[in-house]
């Protein structure tokens, strides 16, 4: 089943007011300015990665309480690998900035980042203010129903909506996260729910 431009229009009314919000969020983006925003985009992508964002968040908020206060995050988030991550890019956060505003492909210099990969690029550099669509599970299930990339699909609905294709993907993946939509089936479910389980874990 092809997104169609009015299928969308019907999955931002079925969001509602999340929708609204994301949407000014996502329209409004714009690259870091400063080191403590550059730093901090990054390590919330970091909590985010392989987890629900809502237990996310939570680690995120512990996270920058303790780097803040001149702690290990490691002290309040025992994942060695993410919490060295963090604290790197939190003491060299001034450099890292420098380096991004000055680098001429800013996604791989994102890939750059430790414990930043392939999929997590993408979001670190949407956050950033680029446009571009991040091929997450949700995403690239959609994207192969029509067999074309996350991407593709973001930039046909971008044109015939009017959306920036970064905004797209930010519509699409709360409304397969909300179960709105089911990415597995591509079916609109609109204010119905899917199993809750399913839609945390991303099936």
């Amino acid at each position: 089943m092809t997104i169609s431009a009015a299928l969308f229009r019907d999955i931002i009314a079925a969001l509602g007011e999340q929708a609204v919000d994301d949407i000014a969020w996502s329209e409004n983006l714009k690259p870091p300015t400063d080191a403590e925003d550059f730093a901090s985009e990054a390590i919330f992508v970091i909590c985010n990665s392989g987890m629900k964002n809502t237990i996310a968040v939570k680690i995120f908020a512990k996270v920058m309480t303790a780097i803040q206060g001149d702690l290990s995050a490691f002290d309040v988030f025992r994942h060695p690998g993410k919490a060295k991550a963090i604290d790197l890019i939190w003491r060299t956060r001034a450099d890292l900035l420098a380096g991004y505003l000055s680098a001429t492909d800013k996604i791989e210099f994102c890939a750059s980042l430790p414990w930043i990969g392939g999929i997590t690029k993408f979001h670190l550099a949407k956050n950033f203010g680029a446009d571009v669509a991040k091929p997450d599970v949700h995403l690239q299930r959609l994207a192969d129903r029509e067999g074309i990339t996350a991407q593709a699909l973001c930039e046909r609905l971008a044109a015939e909506t009017g959306y920036r294709a970064a905004t797209v993907d930010v519509v699409l993946w709360r409304a397969c996260a909300n179960g709105v939509l089911n990415s597995r089936t591509g079916e609109f479910l609109g204010g119905q729910a899917f199993d809750p389980e399913q839609r945390e874990l991303g099936l």
